[in-house]
This record gives C-alpha cells, structure tokens and sequence, in this order.
C-alpha cells in the first residue's frame, strides 16, 4: 500500500487527490497543451464531471498500487492553489521500471514548479528505496524534456519499449542526486 503523501517544499505542497480537486484538476489535464502529452484516454477528459471520475478512480487505485505509485496534487502554499500533478507509476509493458511524470497548468509553467516538486517526489521515492526513476518524453515535448535535465537525469536513449510510441527516456539514481547519502 503507498503511504498518503504530504510533503512540502519551499513553494509548493504535494498532497494525495481528492474528487473535490475535480475543477482545478480540469484547468490542468482539460489544457489543450497539456492534454496532447497525456495518454489518449485522458486526452478524452473535457468536463469536471469526466475529471472527477478520473480522480474517483485514481484515489480508489491509490491504496493498491505497488508502493511506492501513486498520483498528487500539486498546491502553490502561498495561495493553496493546485496547480498541477505529480506520479509515480510503473512503466508498460512490463511494470519494472517507475516513471516519474508532472503536469502543471499552462499560466504556472516557467516558475520552476515540476522541478521543485520532481526534485522533492525523487528525494521521497529514493527514501522509499525505489533504485532508479524514469521520465519518458515525446521527442517533441521541449518542456518535459528540459525539466528532466534539470531533475539531474540522464539521457539514456530513445525508445519504443513503453507506450507504444518513440520516447526520449531519462534516468536518475541515488548518487545522480544532490543529497548522495541514501
């Protein structure tokens, strides 16, 4: 079972979802330069109604998942405003590897915000002895690629293993890290 989640960094807050999340987590996964990086099925998510039951499922999933997975929200602290999401989850096809994926709403892109926030779930996953993390990117998605350097992972090839799509993937261990002593 994945523990609930609260951390806290110097911005933001990472917390667990709740249905009552459904408009703000429209204005995230409803943003059309958002959606088109997401999985065709949340592509489809276009109403707070659709949204709440995307988050229904995903809080029932929650408890269930294979620890340390999972899906948060991301709140700004100094307004409580949710301004995005945060996973962990195993990769398809072969659930070995973890994924580490944020998604923010468009006016709260270039603060540094899913850096901070990747930084403190990396930190969290690596505590919760996860060896390694991955990100996978569309070639073509200039942002999540930019904020996997800036996580500190490493490019390590191009791949259709995980989607069925042409990825960029990006890996971080423990001693990738600023704080090497885990």
């Amino acid at each position: 079972m994945t523990p609930s989640l609260e951390v806290h960094t110097e911005r933001l807050t990472i917390r667990d979802w709740s249905t009552d999340d459904a408009e703000a987590a429209l204005r995230i996964y409803g943003a059309e330069e958002v959606a088109r990086w997401l999985t065709p099925e949340m592509r489809t998510v276009r109403d707070t109604e659709a949204m709440r039951s995307v988050l229904h499922a995903w809080v029932e999933a929650q408890p269930n998942l294979v620890p340390p997975a999972g899906r948060w929200a991301i709140v700004r602290s100094s307004d409580g405003d949710l301004i995005g999401g945060l996973s962990l989850r195993l990769l398809p096809p072969f659930e070995e590897d973890f994924e580490l994926n944020w998604q923010l709403r468009p006016d709260a892109w270039g603060n540094g915000y899913a850096t901070e926030a990747g930084r403190a779930a990396v930190q969290w996953a690596f505590g919760q002895g996860v060896e390694e993390l991955f990100a996978v990117a569309r070639p073509k998605n200039t942002r999540a690629i930019a904020t996997a350097r800036r996580l500190g992972m490493e490019w390590v090839g191009e791949t259709e293993k995980y989607y069925n799509t042409r990825l960029q993937a990006f890996r971080i261990r423990p001693a990738d890290t600023p704080d090497r002593s885990r």
